[in-house]
């Protein structure tokens, strides 16, 4: 197991461990623009502050029923 817990930075493999998500999510965030990567020579890295500003602007979920969904 990789620890992340004190890194400064995280490779594609590491970050996607760390938050559970697939390599295919990972890109996705990244070309959609609410993932910030950086090139460090060949390697892809996400930088401790942009994975945690990531992690926070996801949306909380919502388990309410909307209003006439009553059963």
């Amino acid at each position: 197991m990789i620890n992340t817990t004190t890194k400064e930075a995280f490779s594609i493999r590491e970050f996607c461990a760390r938050y559970s998500i697939c390599r295919d999510s990972f890109y996705r965030e990244v070309r959609r623009g609410r993932l910030r990567a950086l090139k460090l020579g060949k390697k892809t890295i996400v930088l401790r502050d942009d994975a945690d500003a990531w992690a926070a602007s996801l949306p909380a979920l919502s388990l309410a029923v909307p209003v006439g969904d009553v059963q």
